[in-house]
């Protein structure tokens, strides 16, 4: 239990307000929690451990500010207890401050409050481009998490942007092989799946809701992927454009929010969220088609062109982005046909080996071939 220095224990009237709150918290009741903590608080101001409690709800519940304050209180009546100053880091992280949270951080790694306090430590100085001092940490935090698919995620990213693909590609696959094992999130997951495949709208989202955790990038990236694997893609949006704030290089989140875009037809604001993930993750198919076609829809063909050429040398047997690329080789060359033949030379060209024996295609080939002979 965490003391303050002199603390004596709670009252009685209090620790009936403690004892319920713990009971809620076990429940993941943490608004309901934080009620019964302050309502010992109010009746004993000096109970600590209420305190903290209150602070890790207010964390839990997405009131960042009043959390920080009570925890910084606490900071000073606890003489920087360990586990206070994680949670302070964690805040400074989310905040975006990771030089403060390295700070907090590192002291307390001889003897961690908490075991993923390696993981946030990595993802400290990933955030700060400190690739080295990420990995170390962050294999640490698999070496003491193996099944955290976090980890394994932040761990490909920091090995990728060191240049190590292959290492980074199967941290990526560890990555995805954890999250299936997510035990809480898959309860949850499961449970949102069948409301959103079963229940009424109101009650799905109600279900659902218990995935939005406001200070959790990885659930709530889940559940924007659930809602839109299963055709809730407005409902979605929220849950990602929140995880990308939290987590503003994540490949993951941006994929899937400008997936959502796309589906929505929304193309102007898939465009944005898939450029960035394809400069997260540059060889990653996916995310190159979807942006491809984003750029073909968008009507910037020349852009489109680039990309879905790329997305092609990629997956020659993807038809549909052999199609899209077919299309923009044709209206680019039909733009540059007059004024830069050799460049409409080459879109058909590009066309015509997309399509093999299209005679249309070779007649206007040669056509041009003899202009610029000409």
């Amino acid at each position: 239990m965490l003391c303050a220095q002199g603390e004596r224990p709670p009252s009685a009237a209090a620790m009936t307000h403690i004892g319920k709150g713990y009971e809620l918290v076990q429940n993941d009741r943490f608004a309901e929690a934080a009620q019964e903590f302050r309502a010992a608080l109010a009746l004993d101001p000096s109970a600590a451990n209420a305190r903290y409690q209150l602070a890790v709800c207010l964390f839990a519940v997405g009131e960042r500010d009043a959390s920080r304050k009570e925890f910084e209180r606490l900071g000073k009546e606890t003489q920087n207890d360990a586990s206070v100053a994680y949670y302070l880091a964690r805040l400074d992280l989310t905040a975006g401050d990771s030089a403060t949270a390295i700070r907090r951080l590192a002291p307390l790694m001889a003897h961690p409050p908490f075991s993923d306090a390696a993981f946030y430590l990595g993802s400290a100085y990933l955030s700060q481009g400190n690739r080295e001092q990420a990995i170390h940490w962050l294999r640490k935090a698999a070496q003491s998490d193996p099944r955290d698919f976090r980890i394994h995620y932040r761990l490909a990213r920091a090995l990728q942007q060191n240049g190590l693909h292959k290492e980074s590609e199967q941290e990526y696959a560890l990555s995805t092989e954890m999250r299936e094992h997510y035990n809480e999130t898959a309860r949850q997951s499961t449970a949102c799946v069948q409301a959103l495949r079963a229940e009424p709208a109101d009650r799905a989202r109600e279900v659902c809701r218990r995935l939005f955790d406001p200070n959790d990038p990885d659930k709530l990236t889940t559940l924007g992927m659930l809602y839109g694997e299963n055709g809730r893609y407005e409902e979605a949006i929220e849950p990602l454009q929140r995880a990308a704030q939290l987590d503003p290089d994540s490949f993951e989140v941006y994929h899937n929010l400008g997936l959502t875009y796309f589906r929505l037809k929304r193309f102007a604001e898939a465009r944005a969220p898939l450029e960035k993930a394809v400069s997260l993750r540059v060889d990653f198919f996916g995310s190159n088609a979807l942006l491809g076609a984003t750029l073909y829809s968008l009507k910037d063909d020349q852009a489109a062109y680039r990309v879905l050429d790329f997305a092609h040398q990629l997956k020659p047997d993807d038809a549909d982005t052999a199609e899209l690329l077919f299309r923009v080789c044709v209206i680019l060359a039909n733009k540059a046909a007059s004024a830069d033949p050799a460049a409409a030379l080459r879109f058909l060209e590009k066309a015509a080996a997309l399509r093999p024996g299209n005679s249309e295609l070779a007649g206007r080939i040669a056509e041009i071939k003899t202009k610029i002979a000409r």
